[in-house]
């Protein structure tokens, strides 16, 4: 299918990387002013206090609720206190945050190795950076660790098609801890790297594992030791399908524009590296109206659809938070949107969103970043999960968590911050300090 075929665009092997390192192809493409100009926009962004995403600026109260919902917490905790036994003491200072600290906002899914901090798994051990995937697998649904693991495998294959394994690497990912492992008090993890971010918070049996990203480019290996994959195709097909079956007029409401690139497009839509994405790395506070067509003119079926189409979505998630955020989901279905951008024939790339009062999803073809295509294409893919009006990171469970527990103290400000292990302390730069350098 001449939509999925990415080899026309294959670099001369080594053109796409700057440096035959992780850090020296960072150190050499942060030269670009382009590159500067999006660090500092990140930093500027991160410097904000945390809010939430919003349709309006205003964040929409009484939304989460602190409740048990079977999460498998025992198990997360037995798989970090595996992980934990691995870790010198260098490690351990480098990778363990508080559980309220502002670093939590700070992934982002490029394949710049820019961090000062977090585990970094290419840099690790064998034993060790089993026991992170340990966390992970502990932590997700069998689909949402396989379809992690793919992507990081995915991410090794465009590494070789583009002559840089040692930038674009099955391993070239950063893991942190937040808190201590507990069954009653708020702690949690992050995992990120070029296409593949999860922020996974824990509060008793409860859990939120937003913001969330997977993408990949090409989004399929053809040969090599990991010939057979191929994502993102439920959520492909399920958008389309969902597309096609709405009728002329509910079709006209659900297009925002036609064209992904120029045409109806308004300036400044499109970015140059979140292309139409608006919930990227560092935009926790962005305000997106609601736009395209309410679940509230969809009839039963389109509703059971676009229903399915979100579940696509959350199924990283265990089975009880699952559960708990498809009611979520349901309760607000009529508050529910759906819009497009693009064509809806078969080898037309797209993006949609589906944006309710407690969930914010994008799917997304994206021109090449790696590979040359200059305009959107099918086999590559990047797709979003956040939790809007300010649970992204559980940071609204751990706002009522704090409420509840008068001798805690917090801030989601991010300004410096103590960065504590055991019982010693010590004051952290920001990890985009570096980012600046020439």
């Amino acid at each position: 299918m001449s939509g999925y075929d990415y080899r026309q665009f294959l670099p001369p092997p080594g053109a796409k990387i700057a440096g035959p390192t992780a850090r020296a192809h960072a150190k050499a493409r942060l030269q670009s002013p382009r590159a500067q100009s999006l660090f500092a926009e990140w930093e500027r962004l991160f410097k904000q206090p945390f809010r939430g995403i919003t349709t309006d600026g205003n964040i929409i109260p009484d939304l989460y609720a602190l409740r048990p919902e079977g999460a498998p917490t025992l198990a997360m905790i037995e798989a970090v206190h595996a992980l934990v036994t691995h870790l010198s003491p260098e490690q351990r200072l480098a990778a363990c945050f508080p559980v309220d600290s502002p670093q939590w906002r700070h992934w982002q899914n490029t394949e710049l190795y820019v961090e000062d901090y977090g585990l970094r798994l290419d840099e690790a051990s064998e034993p060790l950076r089993e026991a992170v995937m340990a966390v992970l697998r502990a932590s997700m649904s069998a689909h949402g660790y396989q379809l992690s693991r793919d992507v990081m495998r995915l991410n090794r294959f465009l590494g070789d098609l583009v002559g840089g394994p040692q930038v674009l690497g099955e391993w070239s990912y950063t893991f942190c801890l937040f808190g201590e492992p507990s069954t009653s008090d708020p702690w949690g993890w992050q995992f990120f790297g070029h296409h593949l971010v999860l922020n996974c918070f824990v509060l008793g049996e409860q859990m939120v594992l937003t913001p969330a990203f997977w993408g990949a480019e090409p989004s399929h290996a053809d040969h090599g030791p990991f010939k057979g994959i191929r994502l993102f195709q439920d959520e492909e097909r399920a958008g389309l399908a969902l597309m096609r079956s709405f009728s002329a007029a509910q079709q006209r409401r659900a297009i925002i524009y036609h064209s992904m690139m120029g045409g109806d497009l308004p300036e400044g839509r499109r970015h140059f590296a979140d292309n139409l994405h608006l919930g990227g790395a560092f935009q926790d506070n962005r305000i997106v109206p609601y736009e395209g067509l309410p679940a509230s003119d969809l009839t039963a079926l389109q509703r059971r659809n676009l229903l399915d189409l979100v579940e696509k979505y959350l199924r990283p998630l265990p089975p009880g938070p699952l559960a708990a955020r498809m009611a979520e989901v349901e309760r607000h279905l009529s508050q529910t949107h759906f819009c497009w951008i693009g064509g809806f024939s078969e080898d037309s790339p797209f993006y949609y969103r589906v944006q309710s009062p407690v969930t914010f999803i994008e799917f997304d073809h994206h021109a090449g970043v790696f590979l040359t295509n200059p305009e959107p294409a099918k086999f590559h893919v990047h797709t979003i999960v956040r939790t809007p009006n300010g649970n992204d990171y559980g940071f609204d469970l751990l706002r009522q968590h704090y409420r509840t527990s008068p001798h805690h103290t917090h801030h989601h400000g991010s300004g410096g911050h103590r960065h504590r292990h055991g019982g010693g302390t010590e004051d952290r730069r920001h990890a985009n300090d570096n980012r600046s350098e020439p």
